[in-house]
């Protein structure tokens, strides 16, 4: 069975390529069909170490001019995009198991049949998921044919139906035809950068592409199963569900994300909210005809007929003016309130008069969609540097001349803080000229105050590390006029910040008046790029648990509830994990406040992109959050935690060896990756570098980690980790190592990325990017980073009893496999590409068709990333 559903992913995939195919011979002729297809198949032999066809690769690619090398390029970057979307449709036709009555059936088959039933009811009843949309530059597909993609997919679901007539399937493939020939006549890169806005505009589309009709979905899904298993019903204004984005919020060393440009993405959010309810309001104005009604939607509208009718009216007046955004902003609708209260009138008022039916219809869908989405449509989070926040008090303390508040101690500070957070009056004089940047950090507060609490989220602090960096944001939002408690949240992201988290969070709950102003909830954001960046995938997974088990302890002392955010990329060397496993991998207790997770780039698309996928993934979190609550992973035995503690530390140290200490790694770096080209891609509106003028050490952690992925290396996922194993793995210790796999699902999971990283990872491509690109002193460096990999990788082997990588998952391994032989050439062909490119830039050569040439880069490195599945 499974091997027919290879079988048939294998056809479509061969399918969609052919027609691809098509589309290229009608615009440029069978000999060019002929050669693409000619560095396809050796593409494919070299993908399995046929020496042969690797030469012949090569020396094609060699001999075509720069026009042609970006023909190249763009046919297989298509072909990849086309596996994916053939392998998208494939998992949600053939996928089994991810209802949510099978999953939430698989978890009390987990939990034991001894489970007490009203604990399960209240886990599920009290589910709390937010999804966090970010900013994050890694989606390199463009909108215009993410959606050519999504009418693809849906096509191809079309046909795979066995009902399908003739003729229907002739429409089908026509429509298969006719998008993959408009996509192969469009532009696959983006001209310009998005702006913050762009990208605001990119997370509305998947709100109103997707979820708008995955949330109720999943909702009526999850009251049906309460309601046949528990004779329960899920709450009318029950939210298990949340979105949020930092899309116009994160402006974090992006200084393209401004006060007004926050602003201006509440205010488009706002009227992309009105539009979808008014939607679904103008479908409600239609149905809801009937003319019995309760006592209090009769008090609202008078003696009329069809009451909900003239009940919904002034709504869907005010959500037209709302859409078209021409009135006033004060005239807009505004608040959740103002939307949810004519829904749950009528909703109520049908209930009393025995129309139950109807109550559970469209309206119940709309008014769940007022619980997740609301009228701001998503909750913005706002997240900003500390040292932002520190620079405004000393520009004021030096005008009060007071001293320089950055030179003060932290007790200083804190005394001063406090002092100002209880005080009646004004601390920032009217008459006050600060710096640019300090009136940005002000204006971004006033933004927050003369919005509300409905269009936010939470305060993120980056580079958190004394807790006066959390009461300098609690004193600037109360002096900019902000009248609620908006969630403060630190974010420790480097190892030394992980590390004294416990101690930073103990100090700032041992202050009376903070305490009281969090009101028994605590958020607090734990990072996984940077730590990883700084001292290597295992060492900062380690300090990640330790954190959040110290924290989660601290929480109970203190009687807090508390949510841990996860900042989490889409890759393994920022957290990246499958759903389940990155949740039950956290320490006992750390879900009982809720699993606040950012989603990015291409991971939204793939998770989130279509409803069904959407749906599909919401009941994957809901049910692995569920069982991990109901049945928590171990504490881990001392055994555990010295051996763990043991390997992080050698991790960390043999990592740093060869990144921080060793003199030739960034000159490697520069020159055997294309981390350089990288910049040009215009993925996001986020600079590259949080200072443009720094070396390695200032490159975010998404363009570190993408840089290794093209060159199929991925270094910062594996380096100095299994090594480290291997040096602790010996003697009496090796039944504890074994016995941490079968039973403590944080160590096992570090072995299961792995096990996905290194079916990623390919040294043979490695080693032709460094024969190429890499001078001869410096080849010696590669050579050794080769067989660390190629070493990691038989440790791996050693330590699980596989014969080969990702054995546990053969549906995955295949379909790597399948895309292996489209992204050879793709490889080939970069390499070909940097070498022009460098040798261009080193002389006085003048190429007239160099935009071609450095497009061509682009779409290569696109290419890349869509075949390996990430970015960054």
């Amino acid at each position: 069975m499974k091997q027919a559903l290879t079988d048939q992913l294998k056809e479509t995939v061969k399918y969609l390529g052919a027609t691809l195919g098509e589309a290229i011979k009608d615009e440029l002729g069978e000999d060019w069909l002929a050669r693409i297809e000619k560095i396809r198949h050796d593409g494919r032999h070299s993908s399995k170490g046929e020496l042969d066809s690797t030469e012949a690769l090569a020396s094609q690619l060699a001999e075509l001019d720069n026009a042609s090398l970006l023909t190249i390029a763009r046919a297989f970057a298509q072909f990849l995009n086309l596996a994916n979307i053939a392998e998208q449709e494939f998992t949600i036709a053939n996928d089994t198991g991810t209802s949510v009555e099978e999953l939430f059936d698989t978890v009390n088959k987990s939990i034991g049949v001894n489970a007490n039933k009203e604990d399960v009811l209240s886990a599920i009843k009290n589910l709390k998921l937010d999804m966090v949309l970010t900013a994050h530059p890694t989606e390199v597909t463009r909108r215009t044919n993410i959606h050519k993609h999504r009418q693809l997919a849906n096509q191809l679901q079309k046909l795979h139906k066995s009902q399908l007539s003739d003729v229907e399937k002739r429409r089908a493939k026509q429509r298969i035809a006719d998008l993959i020939s408009q996509a192969w006549h469009t532009e696959e890169i983006r001209s310009v950068r998005p702006t913050p806005v762009d990208e605001a505009r990119w997370g509305f589309s998947v709100i109103e592409n997707s979820l708008w009709e995955a949330i109720p979905d999943f909702l009526r899904d999850l009251d049906d199963y309460l309601q046949v298993n528990y004779d329960e019903s899920l709450a009318l204004d029950a939210r298990p569900v949340q979105f949020s984005s930092w899309m116009g919020g994160d402006r974090d060393g992006n200084p393209f994300v401004t006060s007004s440009v926050t602003q201006e993405v509440l205010l488009r959010a706002r009227r992309r909210s009105a539009k979808l309810f008014l939607s679904d309001l103008n479908q409600l104005y239609t149905e809801l005809s009937m003319n019995d009604c309760n006592d209090v939607v009769r008090a609202q509208v008078g003696d009329v007929k069809e009451p909900y009718r003239a009940l919904l009216k002034p709504l869907i007046a005010k959500l037209q003016l709302t859409r078209e955004g021409r009135a006033p902003v004060d005239q807009w609708l505004s608040t959740n309130d103002e939307l949810q209260k004519p829904l749950l009138d009528c909703y109520q008022s049908l209930l009393d008069c025995g129309m139950e039916v109807i109550a559970n219809g469209e309206l119940l869908d709309t008014v769940r969609r007022s619980y997740c989405f609301g009228m701001h449509l998503l909750k913005l989070d706002v997240r900003q540097d500390s040292q932002r926040h520190a620079d405004v008090f000393s520009e004021l303390s030096q005008y009060f001349e007071m001293g320089d508040y950055n030179e003060w101690s932290e007790a200083d500070k804190q005394a001063f803080l406090l002092k100002e957070l209880s005080s009646k009056r004004p601390l920032i004089p009217s008459n006050w000229s600060p710096s640019e940047d300090v009136q940005e950090v002000l204006d971004t507060c006033k933004v927050i105050a003369q919005n509300g609490k409905d269009g936010f989220g939470i305060y993120i602090i980056s580079m958190a590390s004394e807790a006066s960096d959390v009461l300098a944001v609690q004193l600037l939002l109360q002096e900019c006029g902000v009248t609620w408690p908006m969630p403060v949240a630190p974010l420790f992201e480097t190892l030394d910040d992980l590390n004294n988290s416990p101690q930073v969070m103990e100090k700032l709950l041992n202050i009376d008046w903070y305490k009281e102003y969090v009101n028994g909830q605590q958020y607090v954001m734990i990072g996984y790029s940077d730590s990883a960046k700084d001292a290597g995938s295992l060492a900062a997974g380690w300090a990640q648990y330790s954190a959040q088990e110290a924290l989660v302890n601290i929480a109970e002392d203190h009687k807090l509830k508390l949510t841990l955010f996860h900042g989490r990329g889409g890759t393994i060397g920022r957290g990246g994990l499958p759903a389940k496993a990155a949740i039950h991998s956290q320490p006992p207790g750390s879900l009982d406040g809720g699993f606040r997770v950012t989603e990015q780039g291409e991971t939204i698309r793939y998770k989130f992109g279509m409803p069904q996928l959407a749906k599909r993934s919401l009941a994957l979190y809901a049910s692995a959050v569920v069982e991990a609550v109901m049945l928590p992973p171990p504490a881990p035995k001392q055994a555990w935690r010295d051996i763990i503690e043991e390997m992080a530390n050698k991790g960390r140290d043999n990592y740093r060896h060869t990144v921080r200490h060793d003199p030739e790694f960034v000159p490697y770096f520069r020159v055997a990756t294309p981390e350089q080209e990288l910049g040009k891609l215009p993925l996001g509106s986020r600079p590259a570098k949080r200072n443009p003028k720094g070396g390695i050490e200032s490159l975010r952690a998404i363009p570190w980690i993408f840089a290794w992925a093209q060159t199929r290396l991925v270094l910062p996922s594996w380096l100095g980790v299994m090594k480290a194993v291997d040096e602790v793995n010996v003697g009496e210790n090796q039944a504890i190592v074994q016995e941490m796999i079968e039973n403590w699902p944080f160590f096992a999971s570090r072995i299961s990325m792995l096990d996905m990283v290194f079916q990623k990872a390919d040294p043979k491509v490695s080693e032709a990017y460094d024969k190429r690109l890499v001078p001869d002193n410096l080849t010696h460096f590669g050579a050794a980073l080769r067989a660390e990999l190629t070493q990691s990788m038989q440790s791996l082997l050693n330590i699980t009893g596989h014969e080969h990588m990702m054995e546990d998952d053969p549906g995955a391994r295949n379909n790597m496999q399948i895309r292996a032989g489209y992204l050879q050439p793709l490889h080939y062909l970069q390499i070909e590409l940097l070498d022009r490119i460098r040798k261009a830039e080193k002389s006085d050569y003048k190429d007239d068709n160099k935009e071609e040439l450095e497009r061509a880069m682009m779409v290569a490195i696109t290419g890349i990333a869509v075949g390996m599945r990430n970015t960054g």
